[in-house]
């Protein structure tokens, strides 16, 4: 068992038979079919009636669907120098919707509303960018998390300058299920949500959730000019109906973060080993000494030049393969 990433798991059961289900027989294309319909209502149900949805296989095709129908090329974004869509989406944003991005630096991960006024009342137009949106990551790429009222408050201050919010939830799952909330209640505010399926127990799903109405309107548009209108569109929708229709994303959530909690309290214990970030979810960060650093390759992911490294555990880690690492992680500190 290894924890570069929660990418590195398969999928769960419930997902696999549900795909095996949507296999039956032939359905209408692009969405047309029963499965897309039900997933879409399920969305609905999670996020509001207001809620539009549009299906993607990567998590990098969901945040540029979802930028491009709130940038034009000549606006700019405010982000987290951390954040996904600025440092892992090899320029995907920039290039594919034409929009910058502005990066600053955070403590953990999280923007704060005052990076958001300073943000938009950036007095470099007509000659700069124009500001027009916040993205902010939930969980963090840091695996911190937002509370439901620090959202709203970065949403509140976004609408009164005239910007839109935009999350990232590639792992919202893994927020709801730290805080005890349901979906929904972490996207208060937003214009537009990324939904990640993928690093819950799904093959290849994530998803748009457009909360402006607005925004939503050419949304199958842009999905299709982002090559993510599926034919057999049914096969990822099935994949939200397993998640989302009960509480196995919630089950797949809690498990994985509860798996880092216990892997942070022996990494954390470990001489010399300083925690970098609290462990909220199913992240763990942690400085380690230069001689255990090459002992541990390819266990976990180097983060940056340094003696950062990042834990990942996902949905199918067991309190056994916690154990059996940190024999693993002792071996390595008594070399």
């Amino acid at each position: 068992m290894y924890f570069v990433s929660d990418n590195n798991a398969g999928a769960h059961p419930a997902v696999l038979a549900a795909l095996a289900a949507a296999n039956d027989g032939h359905a209408h294309s692009y969405g047309a079919d029963p499965v897309t319909e039900h997933a879409g209502a399920l969305f609905k149900r999670h996020f509001g009636e207001h809620a539009e949805t549009v299906f993607a296989v990567t998590g990098t095709a969901a945040n540029v669907i979802a930028l491009a129908a709130m940038l034009r090329p000549y606006d700019t974004a405010l982000c987290a120098d951390s954040a996904h869509v600025f440092t892992d989406e090899c320029g995907a944003p920039e290039r594919l919707v034409g929009a910058r991005l502005t990066a600053v630096p955070t403590a953990d991960g999280r923007l704060t509303p005052a990076q958001v006024v300073a943000f938009a009342a950036s007095p470099y137009r007509p000659h700069g960018a124009r500001p027009r949106a916040v993205t902010v990551a939930q969980p963090t790429e840091l695996g911190t998390v937002y509370s439901a009222a620090e959202l709203r408050a970065l949403a509140e201050t976004a609408h009164a300058y005239g910007l839109l919010l935009h999350v990232d939830g590639a792992r919202l799952a893994n927020a709801a299920a730290a805080l005890g909330t349901g979906l929904g209640e972490l996207a208060e505010g937003a214009d537009v949500v990324s939904f990640g399926g993928t690093k819950n127990g799904a093959l290849a799903a994530d998803a748009v959730v457009f909360l402006d109405p607005g925004l939503a309107a050419d949304r199958a548009l842009l999905q299709k000019q982002s090559m993510q209108l599926l034919a057999k569109a049914r096969f990822t929708a099935a994949q939200f109906v397993a998640l989302l229709d009960g509480d196995l994303w919630r089950t797949n959530a809690a498990s994985a973060n509860a798996t880092a909690a216990r892997l942070a309290g022996i990494v954390s214990a470990l001489p010399g080993v300083k925690l970098a970030y609290p462990v909220q979810t199913n992240a763990v960060f942690a400085h380690l000494p230069e001689p255990a650093l090459a002992a541990l390759e390819g266990y976990g992911s180097r983060w940056g030049p340094g003696t950062l490294v990042r834990f990942m555990t996902a949905f199918d880690t067991t309190a056994v393969d916690v154990d059996r690492f940190a024999t693993v992680l002792h071996a390595a500190f008594t070399r």
